[in-house]
C-alpha cells in the first residue's frame, strides 16, 4: 500500500463523516445554551471593574506597608549620606552655596592641571 492509497482512504473516511448527519438531542442543546448564557452573564458582571483610588493602587504596587517603609528608609538614608558626606569627599552643600571651583579642578586629570599651570 502506497502513501497515495492511504491518502485516498483517509479522504474517503472524511467524506463519509461529512455526509453522516448526527443530530444533537434537544435537551442537551438546551442545557448547553443555558450554561453558556450563565457563563456569559457571570463574565459580564465581572468585567465591570470597581472604581479604585489610584493612590491605593500605587501603594499596592510598591508592596504594601513593607515595601513602602523600606522605600522611605532607603530614601532617608540616601539623603542623610548625601548631605553628611565623609571628610574625604567634597560637601554637596558647598557646591550649592559657594560654587567653589577647587573641587572641580581637583577632579580633573593630570593633563588639565598641567594646562592650568601654563595659563
Amino acid at each position: 500500500m502506497t502513501i497515495s492509497d492511504k491518502n485516498s482512504d483517509l479522504d474517503q473516511l472524511f467524506a463519509d463523516a461529512r455526509r453522516a448527519s448526527v443530530d444533537l438531542p434537544d435537551d442537551l442543546a438546551v442545557r448547553i445554551l443555558t450554561d453558556a448564557e450563565a457563563v456569559r452573564l457571570e463574565r459580564q458582571k465581572q468585567a465591570v471593574p470597581a472604581r479604585r483610588n489610584p493612590i491605593l493602587g500605587l501603594f499596592d504596587g510598591l508592596g504594601g506597608w513593607q515595601g513602602l517603609s523600606g522605600l522611605v528608609a532607603a530614601s532617608l538614608a540616601g539623603l542623610w549620606v548625601g548631605f553628611s558626606a565623609p571628610s574625604f569627599l567634597p560637601d554637596p552643600a558647598d557646591f550649592i552655596v559657594t560654587q567653589d571651583s577647587s573641587y572641580l579642578i581637583a577632579d580633573l586629570g593630570l593633563e588639565a592641571i598641567i594646562l592650568e599651570d601654563y595659563e
